[in-house]
C-alpha cells in the first residue's frame, strides 16, 4: 500500500515536469534523471532520507518561474503619474527615476543587452523618507512585480545564495525565494537595508561579493544558487538598493550604482503629505469620515513635531494611525459623535513617550 501511494507521487511529480514547458532541457533531464533514480528508491526500501531530499529538490525547482515574464510599461507619463500619485515633492528623485526609466526605453528599442548593462539605482537617505514606497512606485509604473528583501535580517552569505540539497533542512536562498514569491523571472526587487548587512568585516567583504555578483550585469547572467546547483540567469531582474549610507559599501560595488541621495521632507511638506496621503488613507482604514474626525487649522506643526524635533514619514503614519484608533474608540463607546483634535486635547491622542 505504501509502496502505491510512492509511486502515485512519482507519477504526479513527472506530470509536473512534463507540464512545466519552458523548462531549460539540460535542467529538464537532470530532473528525469532524479524522477527514475526516485523510482529505483521506492523499489528497493520502503523509506529513504534521499527520496524527501530528491523529491523537495524537485518540487522547488519546479516552483521557480522559469518562462514567466511581464511586459514593461516604459510610458513616462504613466510612470510620473504614479509617483505623484503616492509621493508628495521629492522633484528630483522622482525627475532621476523618469530620466532612468527613458533611458531604458531607448535601449530596449535599439539594443536589448544594454538595457541588462543599466547602472543599479540605490536609494540613500535617514529612516522613514520612503526609499521602500519610492521603489514599490518602480515597480508600479513598470508593471513589474515587486518584492523587498531585508538585508539587515541576514545572517550569512547562505541566506542569499541557499544551501546545498546534500545538506539537512537545505533550502534555496532569498534572491530564488524572491523569484518564487513574484511567479515572475523579471520582478523588481529591493535590496533593503544594504549597509546593514553585517558588522562582522570578514562576512562583510563576503556579502559585498556576493552582492556585486548579483548586480553586475557582467556576472549575474550566470548567478549560482546553491540550493539549485543551476546557473540562474537575472539579468532580467530589475534591482533596487536602499541603505542609509554608503560608507559600508565596497569601492567595486559603489562602481555598479547610481546614487540616489532622497532629502528630508520641510514641515511645510510634511503638513501637505499629512492632509493629502496619510490622513485620507488612514481614515479609511480604521473607517472614520470627516463628519467624525477633524483638525484645527493650528494643530499641524504639533503633529509634525510632537517632541520638538523632526521625525520622520512613518513616525507621522504612526502618530495618525494613533488618532484614529483613539476616536474609533470613543465613537464606538458611545462617548463622542465627532472629535476634532485642538491645541488643548491633542495630548490626549498623541502617543505616551
Amino acid at each position: 500500500m505504501a509502496e502505491q501511494t510512492v509511486l502515485k507521487e512519482l507519477k504526479v511529480l513527472s506530470d509536473k515536469v512534463l507540464a512545466v514547458k519552458t523548462l531549460p532541457p539540460d535542467l529538464r533531464e537532470r530532473l528525469d534523471q532524479l524522477i527514475d533514480r526516485l523510482n529505483r528508491i521506492a523499489q528497493t526500501t520502503s523509506y529513504s532520507q534521499e527520496f524527501d531530499t530528491l523529491s523537495t529538490y524537485i518540487e522547488v525547482v519546479l516552483s521557480v518561474p522559469w518562462g514567466n515574464y511581464t511586459k514593461d510599461n516604459l510610458d513616462i507619463e504613466n510612470a510620473r503619474q504614479i509617483l505623484d500619485t503616492h509621493h508628495f515633492g521629492l522633484d528630483d528623485v522622482k525627475q532621476r527615476i523618469l530620466e532612468h526609466l527613458a533611458v531604458r526605453k531607448l535601449l530596449q528599442v535599439e539594443n536589448k543587452q544594454e538595457v541588462q548593462k543599466a547602472a543599479v539605482l540605490c536609494l540613500v537617505g535617514l529612516q522613514g523618507v520612503g526609499k521602500t514606497t519610492i521603489a514599490s512606485s518602480i515597480a508600479e509604473a513598470l508593471g513589474r512585480k515587486f518584492v523587498r528583501i531585508a538585508m539587515g535580517a541576514l545572517g550569512s552569505t547562505i541566506e542569499l545564495r541557499g544551501r546545498s540539497k546534500s545538506f539537512p533542512d537545505a533550502e534555496p536562498g532569498q534572491i530564488v525565494k524572491a523569484l518564487v514569491r513574484s511567479g515572475s523571472r523579471n520582478p523588481l526587487i529591493l535590496l533593503d537595508e544594504m549597509d546593514k548587512v553585517s558588522g562582522e568585516s570578514g562576512l562583510r567583504s563576503d556579502f559585498m561579493a556576493v552582492l556585486l555578483e548579483l548586480l553586475d550585469p557582467e556576472q549575474n547572467t550566470g548567478f549560482r544558487d546553491h540550493y539549485l546547483d543551476y546557473p540562474l540567469d537575472l539579468s532580467e531582474v530589475m534591482f533596487v538598493c536602499s541603505a542609509n549610507g554608503t560608507g559600508t559599501f565596497s569601492a567595486a560595488l559603489m562602481d555598479r550604482l547610481e546614487i540616489i541621495q532622497m532629502p528630508s521632507y520641510t514641515d511645510e511638506q510634511k503638513e501637505v503629505i499629512i492632509k493629502s496621503y496619510l490622513l485620507p488613507k488612514v481614515m479609511r482604514s480604521t473607517g472614520l469620515t470627516s463628519a467624525q474626525l477633524s483638525f484645527s487649522d493650528d494643530i499641524w506643526p504639533k503633529l509634525i513635531r510632537p517632541l520638538g524635533y523632526d521625525s520622520g514619514i512613518r513616525s507621522l503614519q504612526r502618530i495618525v494611525e494613533g488618532i484614529c484608533r483613539k476616536t474609533a474608540l470613543l465613537l464606538v463607546e458611545g462617548k463622542a459623535d465627532k472629535v476634532e483634535i485642538t491645541a488643548e486635547n491633542i495630548k490626549e491622542f498623541l502617543p505616551k513617550y
